[in-house]
């Protein structure tokens, strides 16, 4: 299964019913494993999470520490861009070469690398 088709079947399980914003996203690791996430929302706003944010949790309970390759999907007009809090969570794992793409339901978007999307991240002792 592409990256894209396993971000939009998340994106069918968000829980967004305050937003209606449903956010799918599929993380791959070096080994090729894919793992996937969908935003979900809380009555208490601050305490929901993003789908990277579950994708990332996903991975990391399964005992995967590196990503190979990332993308979001929405169904906005262009192509969302990860926000500031998840560019971090990424970079975590993901080195500044690692491919993200930001898509939309429809089709179109946009890949660029870690590096360009959170420049200056911070970097864990491992130097990933």
């Amino acid at each position: 299964m592409s990256l894209l088709k396993a971000a939009l079947a998340a994106r069918e399980n968000a829980h967004a019913p305050y937003s209606g914003f449903a956010v799918g996203a599929a993380i791959r690791t070096g080994s090729g494993a894919v793992f996937t996430g969908c935003n979900v929302e809380n009555a208490s706003y601050p305490e929901g999470s993003c789908a990277e944010t579950g994708a990332i949790a996903a991975m990391v309970g399964a005992g995967a520490r590196d990503i190979a390759e990332v993308c979001i999907v929405a169904d906005t007009k262009a192509p969302i861009s990860p926000c500031g809090g998840c560019r971090q969570r990424l970079a975590e794992f993901a080195g500044p070469d690692v491919p993200v793409t930001m898509a939309t339901v429809s089709g179109d978007s946009v890949t660029m690398r870690m590096g360009e999307l959170l420049p200056m991240a911070f970097r864990t002792a491992r130097g990933v």
